[in-house]
């Protein structure tokens, strides 16, 4: 991003970048668990991490049971073809459809182009999520947040 003025010193704009919180070392994995991954979190020195988690923001409590798009994938939940359920057989569909708008809000608000997100989640996934059998079996697909997200033209990328 290029330099602004204020106060009449030029500044440089900061890259403003969306985070799957989990990745920053924040413990909101559906286990208590995080995902912190130093890739991630070293790239704070040159650009703003705006730390994420769809599933809270929908609502969903920490540790939760685990979830997973069954059905189709992110992109057919929010067309109200596929659905997100608990291995237990609880239906989360609004859940992780609330949480998904609330980043995309978050994303407008601040001005975000891009996402880095967590793969494998039903979230947040970008280009593989668990196929719904509860057997840790990935499939090609993207979940909620990041169908939505890439719908609306942010640039996703996709960690481990």
């Amino acid at each position: 991003m290029g330099p602004t003025r204020e106060n009449g010193e030029v500044r440089r704009r900061v890259e403003r970048i969306l985070v799957s919180a989990c990745l920053m070392g924040v413990r909101c994995r559906y286990d208590g668990g995080d995902n912190l991954t130093p890739e991630v979190t070293d790239a704070a020195g040159s650009c703003c991490l705006i730390p994420v988690c769809p599933e809270i923001l929908g609502g969903l409590p920490t540790p939760r049971t685990p979830a997973e798009v069954v059905g189709g994938d992110g992109a057919e939940v929010l067309a109200g073809r596929a659905r997100v359920m608990t291995q237990e057989g609880r239906d989360v569909t609004d859940a992780f459809v609330r949480g998904a708008g609330e980043v995309l809000r978050v994303a407008r608000v601040l001005g975000v182009g891009e996402a880095w997100l967590k793969g494998g989640s039903p979230s947040c996934g970008v280009s593989r999520i668990y196929d719904g059998t509860f057997s840790r079996r990935l499939r090609p697909g993207a979940g909620v947040t990041a169908a939505l997200l890439a719908r609306e033209g942010l640039r996703l990328r996709e960690f481990a």
